[in-house]
């Protein structure tokens, strides 16, 4: 009886990683979907004169807008959204919070108030990718250790580590509006990365932003398992032999270095870290050996996408309203959006415990 057993569970195994692939392989063709059509959505070049350039021909102008603009901005977006993909599921999975994104732990506010104050004391600017880094790290620390330290023995508590970061990133956020008055010359400078925005990305962003972010990403995929194990609960983890602070620590090292990364590219995307994960686990279950790679896909295609729908709203805008030149920044987008799916999660969770 045993052996039909076991290989009725090794089938059941082998046909869930075939899912598991097949979604993947899915989610990275709808990558390359949203990649496209934010490579062709813009006014000029159109999409014609996008593909010849692709295909080696195209005048130079076409050519330096799509090789020297839109594929660093395209590339740019993917990796600040696989990062907060992937840091929003390591400080739930950590925290064991389903609220527990880089926006309202104090990572994300932390790194906008580090690279604000820098560009306020003028350390750095939008314009110095390698400052910028350095300043939103910095601040994605900080933000992550006040937390650390106000939350105390409490850090396997979920209600009380959200009350915790909430207070956290209310508080980073008012220093950020006290910067901000101080030096309110570097408003227009700053409010990119208040908003989010991926216009203007150049190689030297991308350049910057890969092996930051490939570094920390093959790292949180290392603590896949230790992870899935603390998602059971500090006791069950325990049991099982892992030493709950360290892995928690290690997790929440990996999450804040992927948040500053993102920040320091593309400034604040909201909801995005916090939503991405709860999309994940939906679609691939609480393994994180490969939900961590779905969380990225993910991000990587909500932001692509979103920032291929902000140029078009932007374009029917400009078309519309006869104006001439309206962006709308992608993290606008990401934000209202994200409210509104997160009030119909919040909703529906309501429901369900009624």
């Amino acid at each position: 009886m045993s052996v039909p057993a076991t290989a009725r569970e090794r089938a059941r195994r082998g046909s869930s990683t075939i899912g598991a692939g097949a979604k993947l392989g899915m989610l990275s063709a709808l990558v390359v979907v949203a990649v496209c059509a934010q490579m062709t959505v813009g006014r000029s070049p159109g999409a014609g004169e996008v593909w010849e350039v692709l295909a080696g021909a195209g005048e130079p102008t076409a050519r330096h807008i799509v090789v020297h603009l839109r594929m660093p901005r395209a590339l740019v977006a993917l990796g600040a959204g696989a990062s907060l993909g992937l840091a929003g599921l390591l400080l739930q999975s950590a925290l064991r919070n389903p609220l527990a994104g880089p926006e309202v732990t104090g990572v994300t506010p932390g790194a906008v108030l580090g690279a604000v104050t820098a560009t306020g004391l003028g350390l750095a600017g939008w314009e110095s990718p390698t400052a910028v880094v350095v300043a939103a790290c910095v601040g994605g620390f900080l933000g992550a250790g006040l937390l650390w330290l106000l939350a105390g023995r409490e850090k396997g508590d979920p209600e009380q580590t959200a009350v915790y970061g909430v207070l956290v990133s209310a508080v980073l956020a008012g220093l950020t509006a006290v910067v901000l008055l101080v030096a309110p010359g570097e408003l227009g400078s700053v409010v990119q990365w208040l908003i989010g925005s991926t216009e203007g990305r150049v190689w030297e962003h991308w350049s910057l932003l890969w092996p930051w972010a490939l570094a920390w990403a093959v790292a949180a995929c290392f603590l896949a398992a230790p992870l899935t194990l603390l998602r059971c609960g500090d006791e069950q983890a325990s049991a099982a032999g892992l030493a709950v602070g360290r892995a928690r620590g290690a997790a929440l090292v990996c999450a804040v270095a992927l948040t500053a990364g993102a920040v320091s590219a593309v400034g604040a995307l909201g909801f995005v870290g916090l939503l991405v994960p709860h999309l994940a686990l939906a679609v691939f279950g609480a393994d994180l050996r490969v939900t961590l790679p779905g969380a990225a896909l993910i991000g990587a295609l909500v932001v692509c996408g979103a920032d291929a729908a902000a140029q078009l709203l932007s374009r029917l805008l400009v078309e519309g309203l006869d104006a001439g030149r309206l962006t709308v920044p992608v993290g606008a987008l990401t934000t209202c959006v994200g409210a509104v799916l997160l009030l119909v999660v919040a909703r529906r969770q309501g429901a369900g415990q009624g």
